[in-house]
Formats: structure tokens, C-alpha cells, sequence
């Protein structure tokens, strides 16, 4: 008998399985890096790196901010940064200063007039006139605008009615027994507080046809009214952003 063969035999099981299991361990090996790699190569050589993507981005910033630069230079060359530019945005900002006061933009004080109506009220025994229709015992758009109009054909400087000054957009408008004014709605007494010579817009008010025949019906069914003179009032300017779609000047336009 060979006295080597059992060493023999010992060497060809170890290479039995220890091939195998470095195979294995191999192919785990090539697994996990394809997994990570995405089936790319991990080391080539077009591989983004991190200062890279610095660079690019920091060029991406520079170039952002040369057009913001730019584009700051040519609102500035339109609205000012020039002498010429300059002098002209001061003469719009001077003369929409002084139209502010005339569209009712800016509060104002001085003495006027406070003409208050009310819808009717029961009488003590907690009744309406009999022949009264409901219409009749309730203030209408069209006599809040009678009182708007003989107001401005007096000379009124500025009205304001309830806690919003009246301009040239404002429409009070009806909506059952309630107002509607720029988008909010009042109920009566409906206040409104002129300012001007307080004289000339009540002798405006006699005079007018409709407020005339507001007051009958003021005798006739009770509503409400009243003129107040006052030495001193104050009303609030308009606050809401001026819109308009349609409009022209009304006379030449300059600085």
C-alpha cells in the first residue's frame, strides 16, 4: 500500500470544497457591486464627482445673477437711475399726490352736513299705516341717490356714507331692504356725512324733485330723515384699490 495515499486523499477533499466556496464568496462579491452600481462601472472615468456638480452650480449662479443684474439695470434705466428718470417719477408721484384729495383717496375734515334715513318705523300701537304696501315703508336706491347727487351739485367736497367714502366708482346699490357699497352690505339708518357749505347743499336737497318726494313719504308712511349742520366732520379716504376698465381723461393731461 502507498503510504501517501491518505495525504493524498486529504489534499482532493480540500480543494472538493474549498473551490466552491471561494466561487461563491466571489459571486456575492460581483453581486453586491452590480447592486450598487446599477449594472454601471463604479470607477470609470465620465463618473460625476462632488466638485463637479459645485462648479456647475456655482456657474449656474453666477450666470443668474449677470441677468438679474441686467434686468435690475433696465427697470432702473426705465423708472429711474437717470436724472431724467428721476425728475419725471417725482412729478408722477407729485401729481398723483394732489389727485389723491380730489378722488377721495385721502381723509378729510371741515364742516358740513349729516343727512341720516331710516326705513319706517311701527307707530305706538306697533303698526304701519294701513294703506302702506311694503315698498312704501323702506328707504330705495333711488333716494339715497337723490340725496348723492343734490349733495355734489351743492359744492360737496366729499361724501362718505355708513364708514366708506363715496368716488367716482362707487354705486350704492338696493338689495331687498339692505345697501350694497363696494362689495359690503348695510342696513338702516343709512348715514351720510357731507362735507361743504352745509346752507347751500340743504337749500340743494329743498330743491330736489326726489328728495321732495321722499319727504312726503316721510309724512305719510314714517320714514326716517334728517339733516344735521356741524361745524367740523370728518370722513375716512377710499381704501380699496381703484379699478377701472374703461376710462378717459377728462381734460389735457401734463405734469
Amino acid at each position: 500500500m502507498d503510504p501517501t495515499a491518505p495525504q493524498q486523499a486529504r489534499k482532493r477533499t480540500a480543494w472538493r470544497f474549498g473551490v466552491p466556496a471561494v466561487c461563491l464568496l466571489a459571486g456575492m462579491l460581483l453581486a453586491a457591486t452590480h447592486g450598487v452600481s446599477g449594472g454601471d462601472e463604479i470607477r470609470r472615468s465620465d463618473a460625476p464627482r462632488l466638485v463637479d456638480l459645485v462648479r456647475e452650480t456655482q456657474q449656474s449662479v453666477d450666470r443668474l445673477s449677470a441677468e438679474r443684474d441686467a434686468l435690475a439695470a433696465t427697470l432702473d434705466s426705465h423708472h429711474g437711475g437717470t436724472p431724467a428718470a428721476d425728475a419725471a417719477l417725482a412729478a408722477i408721484t407729485a401729481r398723483a399726490d394732489r389727485l389723491a384729495v380730489e378722488a377721495g383717496l385721502d381723509p378729510m375734515r371741515g364742516p358740513g352736513l349729516v343727512v341720516t334715513l331710516t326705513d319706517a318705523q311701527r307707530d305706538a300701537e306697533g303698526r304701519f299705516p294701513r294703506d302702506a304696501s311694503p315698498d312704501d315703508l323702506v328707504v330705495h336706491q333711488q333716494d339715497i341717490d337723490a340725496v348723492l347727487n343734490a349733495l355734489w351739485s351743492a359744492g360737496a367736497e366729499g361724501i362718505q356714507m355708513q364708514d366708506q367714502r363715496i368716488i367716482g366708482t362707487s354705486a350704492p346699490r338696493c338689495v331687498g331692504n339692505t345697501l350694497l357699497l363696494n362689495g359690503r352690505t348695510y342696513s338702516p339708518p343709512y348715514v351720510i356725512t357731507a362735507i361743504g357749505d352745509a346752507q347751500a347743499m340743504q337749500a340743494a336737497l329743498g330743491a330736489a324733485p326726489l328728495v321732495k318726494l321722499y319727504r312726503q313719504y316721510v309724512v305719510r308712511f314714517g320714514l326716517g330723515y334728517s339733516e344735521e349742520p356741524r361745524s367740523a366732520v370728518e370722513i375716512v379716504g377710499h381704501k380699496q384699490p381703484v379699478r377701472m376698465e374703461f376710462a378717459k381723461p377728462a381734460g389735457p393731461v401734463g405734469y
